[in-house]
């Protein structure tokens, strides 16, 4: 049975090829402080429908190439924001009245 993983997408800079960020949480064993752990997978994106930061599930497979053997299954949520979208939203200067009463 593959193993499916559950992560968020952090590039997808490649040709049907996305980088898969997965957050686990872990307990020191001595000290007992939780820490997050970070790993990052390769998965094979056949439609090139995966942004970063899509929630996505990704399944085992063969090797795809020598980093990749995972593949895209779905797209679980999708954000409400993009990094575009905010920085798009960031570079235009909120209008305020004094800005319309000079252009008038």
């Amino acid at each position: 049975m593959p193993k499916t993983i559950i992560g968020t997408v952090s590039s997808n800079a490649g040709d049907k090829t996305i980088v898969v960020k997965v957050e686990t949480r872990k307990t020191h064993p001595l000290y007992r402080k939780q820490y997050k752990e970070t790993t990052k997978f390769m998965a094979h994106d056949e439609k090139n429908e995966a942004k970063v930061g899509d929630k996505v599930e990704i399944v085992e497979c063969r090797p795809l190439s020598a980093r990749k053997h995972f593949q895209l299954n779905k797209i679980l949520e999708k954000p409400a924001l993009r990094e575009e979208e905010l920085a798009h939203i960031k570079a235009e200067p909120p209008k305020t009245k004094a800005a319309e009463e000079k252009t008038e």
